[in-house]
């Protein structure tokens, strides 16, 4: 039996349905290529790293935080001694962002979120440096590494949970009454005390606050403020008076004649005291001269005996003297 050639309905919704599944799957291509730069000219960088800290080949690169290209592999370079050099990883940039990426320009390894997946970041650079070419090498900066955020922050929470155990033991220990702390919570004794102190100090203050006594008037009374004032003027004046030239005072501090004289004077006093200690003069010789000194308590000597027997037979001394006409 010889098939029919022409096409059915049905075959006809068929064919439709399959060409615009065709066409839907080709625009989502297309769709799906220019969000991912899959169809436009790319350029390659370099850039070596200690650790890629969970970066993945064919992940994001971004400049300034704009998708911009992946990363197309990571790989060990050989080892030594340089540990900043563990790792070479080349990423493709789409050519048309060529302009951003210049000499200055620094690559981060970020991560999205807190705990997302990491990214190839690199900053815009500035026009006064040239742009980056194919094959170039793009310098890494530091980036925060988040697993030692976290370890840091693991570490601090321990010690809030020791501290945490230590204060509940402290406040275990007041509640019970232990220590000079907790006998300050607890004591019924210690509260009446302190409660009479209280009462005992507020009898003071208001004893002090009596205007008719001496506290009281020191606080209230406006003449001390007076005499005080007067007083502090009166200090002001004398002061003002010491300072001036005309007074004696001002003449000491300021004149300096005083001074010459002064110094005059006891260069006299040093050229007596050196003239004395050479053994020149009566002077000098009544402290140095020892046969000086013994006639002259020789002297004194029979002197006191004279008066002694003046006042004991003064008729014997006087007789003859007094003559009567």
């Amino acid at each position: 039996m010889k098939r029919s050639t022409f096409i059915t309905w049905d075959q006809l919704k068929v064919g439709a349905m399959i060409a615009v599944a065709l066409a839907i799957m080709v625009v989502a291509i297309v769709k799906l290529g220019q969000q991912a730069n899959l169809f436009a000219s790319h350029y390659e960088l370099v850039t070596f790293v200690p650790s890629t800290a969970g970066l993945r080949e064919g992940g994001q690169v971004t400049i300034a935080g704009q998708l911009a290209g992946s990363v197309k592999s990571i790989e060990f370079l050989p080892v030594d001694l340089d540990t900043t050099r563990n790792l070479k990883i080349i990423v493709q940039l789409d050519q048309n962002d060529s302009a951003q990426v210049r000499r200055d320009s620094r690559a981060t390894l970020r991560t999205l979120g807190l705990i997302g997946d990491k990214v190839f970041d690199i900053s815009p650079g500035t026009p006064r440096y040239a742009a980056l070419k194919d094959g170039d090498t793009i310098s890494l900066a530091n980036a925060l590494d988040y697993e030692a955020v976290l370890r840091q922050a693991a570490g601090a929470l321990d010690r809030v949970v020791s501290l945490t155990g230590t204060i509940q033991n402290l406040v275990n220990g007041v509640s019970r009454g232990e220590g000079t702390l907790g006998a300050l919570v607890t004591s019924r004794t210690l509260y009446d005390e302190l409660n009479s102190t209280l009462v005992s100090t507020n009898r003071v203050m208001v004893s002090l606050q009596n205007p008719r006594g001496t506290i009281g008037r020191l606080l209230n009374d406006p003449a001390l403020y007076a005499n005080l004032n007067r007083v502090l003027v009166s200090a002001d004046t004398i002061v003002a008076q010491l300072g001036s030239s005309q007074g004696t005072v001002g003449k000491m501090l300021r004149d300096d004649q005083l001074y010459t004289r002064l110094v005059s004077t006891v260069s006299s006093l040093d050229t007596l005291v050196g003239t004395m200690s050479r053994g020149d003069g009566t002077m000098t010789k009544l402290f140095t001269d020892k046969e000086l000194y013994d006639r002259l308590l020789s002297t004194v000597t029979e002197l006191n005996t004279v008066l002694v027997d003046v006042r004991r037979d003064p008729r014997r001394y006087t007789k003859g003297l007094i003559s009567v006409f």
